[in-house]
């Protein structure tokens, strides 16, 4: 009886526990091989980085004010990027999150704006919401060179543009867009990379 009680009272914990987003497999089906790309740390203006923790101390409206990773240029395949973000606190608004980058601009930018929703930088269009202070969310991004750009909310196709050959390479943490501020911090888990 107690081995029914201590189970069914287990059981209820686990039930209250805030569920995260599934984090084991690429989101599209293989043959995916797993990766570890090198990576530079970049903090700039009021961008602080400690481990996976992103924070963006002032409320500075121009500048470069950016805490990011910066990983490692590639220019053919397809590659995947997958992490989990939670905002632990947002006063600003328009930060970037995630950024496939290439190598001679800008070309897919992942922002929140306060109020939780995730919108692509370039073309402002609304990938999804509820993005909100302590929640955590899954980003997969699934990039073929010279093809297509997908990115993936928990598991599911939010957004897809097409992409033109060259070189690029992924970016993570916080970034003031050109039309936000801070002060943010984003906590990062779960990175991994494949590619095929």
């Amino acid at each position: 009886m107690r081995l029914r009680l201590a189970g069914a009272s287990a059981a209820g914990l686990l039930a209250l526990a805030p569920a995260l987003p599934a984090a084991a497999d690429p989101v599209e089906s293989g043959p995916w091989t797993s990766y570890s790309p090198t990576f530079n740390v970049q903090e700039r203006g009021c961008g602080d980085v400690n481990d996976l923790t992103f924070t963006l101390t002032c409320s500075t409206d121009s500048g470069d004010q950016r805490a990011e990773r910066r990983y490692a240029t590639y220019s053919s395949g397809t590659r995947q990027f997958e992490g989990s973000f939670r905002i632990t606190s947002l006063e600003g608004s328009r930060i970037s999150l995630k950024q496939t980058f290439k190598t001679t601009g800008p070309f897919f930018m992942l922002a929140v704006e306060r109020g939780g929703r995730l919108y692509a930088v370039h073309g402002g269009t609304t990938i999804a919401t509820g993005a909100t202070v302590g929640t955590t969310v899954r980003v997969n991004t699934v990039h073929v060179v010279g093809s297509s750009h997908r990115t993936y909310i928990n598991g599911s196709l939010k957004h897809t543009v097409s992409s033109e050959s060259g070189d690029f390479y992924d970016k993570f943490g916080a970034y003031r867009t050109s039309s936000g501020q801070g002060p943010a911090t984003v906590q990062w888990s779960g990175v991994q990379f494949w590619r095929k």
